[in-house]
């Protein structure tokens, strides 16, 4: 896998959003008192310094926070006029009848050309097969058949639905967000990891290496607790499928950016220098299509 549009880092995975533009109602959930304020992509340039194997922060893929066609319109107007994003994950309704021009209206205006991928908050809805409606099936056919790809949002008892999306729409790209949020704080991630390595055996999809630390313990959690996961995720996905992201301003509830940035340098210290170039950079600009800005 070639990164040769890159010599830098790609955070496959990062927020902002405006309080005073549009509320964010999961930061009313307590425990995100310290993320409850506007953030935007300066406050990432602030925060982001530490480089990982060398290589300094490049290029990102910002990602929608709620259900919001306005957000998603925002955030691609964000990318039209901001270097370092290099695409945008949005929102659409999986289950309009009208999303083919829902999402041609999205392209057709400002920064359209930045949308890469949707995603929809899957880990909130009650149905336990909602991914499998046929309604939804039939919205995420229409992603499919329009080059873009899928951000799989889901907690670990929702991995079996991530499982059938693979097999009922071939075709579709498909990156499990925060390695499917394995039950770190818990302990056991003995299920966990036996359905996560049969999404894996599906070769459209990939996984972010993100969201870990807000799965361990917040305030206690150290490599220890990442470890093995880690060891999970590259034995069952290899390195070519694995894609750094922050979670950032998420992460901040766990240590922050740079803290994670440090750890992600140690889980890779056994990796080759090209396996290390496709985890920070190629895994991600081959999954969202990134180009030099």
């Amino acid at each position: 896998m070639s990164d040769r549009a890159h010599s830098g880092l790609v955070d496959a995975h990062h927020h902002v959003w405006n309080l005073d533009r549009r509320p964010q109602p999961w930061l009313d959930d307590p425990g995100h008192e310290p993320i409850r304020r506007t953030f935007d992509i300066g406050d990432l340039r602030t925060n982001a310094t530490r480089t990982i194997a060398g290589r300094p922060l490049e290029q990102t893929v910002v990602v929608q926070c709620v259900a919001s066609l306005p957000e998603t319109r925002e955030l691609l107007a964000l990318a039209e006029r901001e270097p370092l994003i290099g695409g945008v994950v949005g929102w659409v309704d999986l289950t309009s009848l009208a999303i083919d021009d829902i999402v041609d209206t999205l392209r057709a205006g400002p920064g359209g050309s930045y949308l890469r991928a949707v995603r929809h908050l899957v880990q909130g809805e009650p149905d336990p097969a909602w991914l499998q409606r046929p309604v939804v099936e039939s919205g995420l056919r229409a992603i499919r058949d329009r080059g873009l790809g899928y951000d799989v949002l889901i907690r670990a008892h929702q991995l079996p639905q991530a499982i059938l999306l693979a097999e009922r729409v071939p075709g579709l790209p498909l990156v499990l967000d925060h390695a499917g949020k394995p039950p770190i704080a818990d302990g056991d991630l003995s299920d966990w990891e036996r359905q996560l390595r049969l999404l894996a055996r599906h070769p459209q999809v990939r996984c972010k290496v993100s969201g870990l630390v807000t799965e361990a313990d917040p305030e206690k959690w150290d490599i220890k607790d990442i470890r093995p996961v880690w060891d999970v995720l590259l034995s069952a996905f290899g390195p070519g499928r694995l894609m750094f992201g922050s979670d950032w301003p998420v992460c901040d509830l766990a240590g922050g950016w740079n803290a994670w940035a440090a750890t992600v340098e140690e889980l890779l210290q056994d990796c080759s220098g090209a396996e290390t170039r496709a985890i920070l950079t190629g895994a991600a600009t081959e999954f969202y299509r990134l180009r030099p800005r």
